[in-house]
């Protein structure tokens, strides 16, 4: 959990900057997993199946089909990449099976609790730790 920025602390503050003003357009959120469960990372429908329920969860409406591709011949990248189109951006995924780690991507100009999303994705893929790092775009 290092890096991890404590969102909770300021998010209602962070929130009426988003409606009151342009000062910000975004958070962005890099969410390491660590030891994930590899039969998940490798399963398609069970990577879908997470989108669905994180957009849900963080209140976030999705544009269009998960978009779930495997591939990659070099063994250190192999694995499934994921990309949802969001109303409010982006979220994507690579999942990295030679290590069982998963690297996630949630952009949104609508406000989330990253530390919501990454425990949220650290219990779906039954992963042991998580590394979150945020970032207000401007």
């Amino acid at each position: 959990m290092k890096n991890e920025i404590k969102f909770t602390e300021y998010k209602d503050q962070w929130i009426k900057k988003m409606e009151n003003t342009n000062q910000s357009w975004g958070l962005s959120s890099a969410i390491d997993l660590y030891e994930c469960d590899l039969g998940l990372m490798q399963d398609a429908e069970a990577i879908k199946e997470f989108v669905r329920i994180l957009c849900d969860r963080i209140k976030m409406k999705r544009f269009g089909e998960t978009q779930v591709v495997h591939f990659g011949d070099d063994p250190r990248v192999n694995g499934f990449s994921m990309t949802q189109l969001i109303e409010t951006s982006l979220i994507s995924a690579h999942f990295a099976e030679a290590t069982c780690a998963i690297y996630l991507d949630v952009f949104s100009c609508a406000p989330y609790d990253p530390k919501d999303a990454a425990e949220f994705a650290l219990e779906y893929f039954k992963g042991k730790r998580y590394n979150l790092t945020s970032v207000e775009r401007k």
